[in-house]
């Protein structure tokens, strides 16, 4: 180790010219893993370089600095991308993957036709350009960049994959989303580290991804090292992963994996909610165009479907890049000389240049999440559905609504007929959201009639009913508002979710509750039941036995701010262990706070 500076500074002592040369020796490509959020299925690798450090220099931004200072800024960027390139052509999975590289914005307006070469590169190694990200970084202001765009628009049209580095963190990374037609944002490590304990970072989060999902803009959350940073971005709506807690970088492409095992465990979703079996219901499967097909399929496919105004567009990849429409390219179908025109070689016009972009939407998505996302695109004319980040289908205006109309009517329907109350399936689905939103702490209620059966045989289902609907009018009295949810569960069992409650202060309301309730169902027994204090019946055994007067009891389970769960049967089993417990205690009502699933 003593030796190293000296090697250090002996680099050092070559010439600017010398760093392409030395560059040669040294400096390798790194791989790193980038997750579909959903599956944990390797969507692409990002490529890191290493040996910088062997050149003297503290960072790879470093050395850049240093090659543009010399001059030599295309040669390296060239010699570091090329390598990756047929790093990536090794891959036995390639063709399925993609290679996301970082593009250093000072080789905009440089000597040499960037995109032809690159394009040429990928050729000879049988790679489609789709398969190719560029990440744009936000080190230096684009904005002050005149050639910018039109580069950017020609690597967009060469069929190439453009994404955002560091959102967040640099100069005009919101501009650059505004202006640019971007396929993903990849959010900075800042907004990502300690997300599930931060409620400022969630909300910057969240609203970000709404608003890149609207724009048809996909989500990377980058520096992912904790399990619970994890299963927040995931909840949130972020499409794919990258980091420490996925995979570390590695310049041995062995090690490389197609899906990593302790990812499993938290990426399991429910996929079955009442709104993921409606919007698969209403899918609609238009045929697709391919970003690399010619005009006259596309014109084939409109007279073939005079009906439809318009298709989704696909990369080579199989993932959406648009909508093409017929307005887009009528003008040239019924001029003249239109298709001729197109056809010119020197004219030079694809599909791409006719794509706009469309809001996306994962097929989990609620449904009113996703008609937010329609509606926030004016003139949208439809949802494109992914589903593991590739095409799945459409959704349209009036099947979206035909969604919200028939969850309402659904759920309406599943109200517990007695008490009016949503049911078993709302619960489920309130306890699944609540699980995953760390905003607030959580509490999870579940109520209970102590000796319920006993009155029931005793004065028939009648009067049991009347104890049931008392029950349900008294949480309606002391729970009000939205954040409030109510449940029934069936027969005496209910459910009270709630967030951002005090401890002290949720324990108050709860003995209300239960006071309110023994004094109120107290009514329902004879004067002289009344006076006795209790019933006689008989106990599971079958032997006579005098049971007290009813009562409920409530078991609840806490779950802290910025604490979540990845599986809502671990809520299930704890509230059952935490149920035994309020029923033997003397007031009726126990908190548990859970830290671990």
């Amino acid at each position: 180790m003593a030796a190293a500076p000296a090697e250090l500074l002996s680099l050092r002592r070559f010439g600017d010219d010398q760093i392409i040369s030395l560059a040669k020796l040294v400096i390798e490509n790194a791989f790193q893993p980038i997750v579909e959020a959903t599956t944990g299925a390797v969507f692409g690798y990002e490529s890191l370089l290493r040996g910088f450090d062997r050149l003297g220099f503290a960072s790879p931004l470093e050395l850049l600095d240093k090659a543009e200072g010399a001059g030599q800024l295309l040669a390296l960027e060239h010699l570091i991308n090329s390598r990756a390139v047929a790093a990536f052509a090794t891959l036995p999975d390639f063709a399925a993957r993609t290679l996301f590289l970082n593009f250093d914005s000072r080789l905009v307006g440089g000597e040499g036709d960037i995109v032809e070469r690159l394009v040429n590169h990928l050729k000879r190694a049988n790679i489609a350009p789709s398969s190719l990200c560029f990440e744009l970084s936000e080190r230096f202001d684009s904005g002050k960049m005149p050639d910018f765009s039109a580069l950017i628009r020609q690597l967009r049209l060469a069929g190439f994959k453009l994404a955002i580095d560091d959102f967040g963190a640099g100069f005009n990374g919101l501009k650059l989303l505004c202006d640019q037609p971007v396929d993903y944002v990849k959010i900075d490590r800042h907004f990502v580290s300690g997300i599930e304990r931060d409620s400022r970072k969630r909300h910057l989060l969240r609203h970000t991804i709404n608003m890149a999902h609207v724009l048809g803009t996909r989500v990377i959350a980058e520096g992912v090292e904790t399990e619970a940073e994890f299963l927040v971005c995931r909840e949130l709506g972020c499409d794919l992963m990258q980091g420490y807690f996925v995979a570390r970088p590695t310049t041995h492409l062995n090690e490389l994996q197609p899906a990593y095992p302790h990812l499993e465990p938290g990426v399991r979703r429910l996929s079955s909610t009442l709104d993921s079996i409606l919007i698969r219901k209403e899918i609609e499967q238009l045929p697709t165009v391919r970003e690399s097909d010619d005009l006259d399929s596309v014109f084939d496919l409109f007279r073939r479907n005079p009906r439809q105004a318009f298709f989704p567009v696909l990369n080579a990849n199989g993932e959406p890049r648009g909508i093409l429409h017929e307005y887009h390219v009528k003008e040239m179908i019924y001029h003249p000389f239109g298709r001729d025109l197109l056809k010119n070689r020197i004219y030079q016009r694809r599909i791409s240049h006719f794509v706009t972009p469309a809001p996306i939407a994962d097929l989990d998505t609620p449904a009113d999440e996703m008609l937010k996302i329609f509606a926030g695109m004016d003139g949208s004319d439809c949802v494109i559905l992914t589903e593991n980040m590739r095409y799945a289908g459409i959704l349209s205006a009036s099947s979206l609504l035909k969604i919200i109309n028939e969850k309402q009517l659904k759920l309406a329907q599943e109200q517990n007929p007695l008490t009016g109350l949503p049911g078993n399936r709302a619960i489920r689905d309130h306890v699944q959201h609540a699980i995953l939103d760390a905003d607030e702490t959580r509490h999870f209620c579940y109520c209970d009639f102590d000796d319920f059966k006993p009155f029931n045989d005793t004065y028939g289902f009648q009067k049991g009913d009347l104890a049931i609907t008392l029950f349900a009018a008294l949480l309606r009295r002391h729970f009000i508002g939205e954040e409030k949810f109510l449940g029934h569960v069936g027969g005496d069992d209910f459910f009270i979710g709630l967030s951002g409650f005090a401890e002290a202060e949720l324990r108050a309301q709860l003995m209300r509750l239960i006071d309110d309730f023994r004094s109120d169902v107290r009514q329902l027994y004879s004067p002289e039941h009344q006076a006795a204090g209790c019933i006689s019946g008989y106990g599971r055994d079958g032997g006579a036995k005098d049971f007290p007067l009813m009562r409920c009891s409530i078991a609840v389970l806490v779950l802290p701010e910025g604490f979540i769960l990845s599986d809502s049967q671990t809520v299930s089993k704890r509230i059952a262990e935490i149920k035994a417990r309020a029923k033997a205690s003397e007031a009726g009502l126990v908190l548990e706070l859970i830290t671990r699933e």
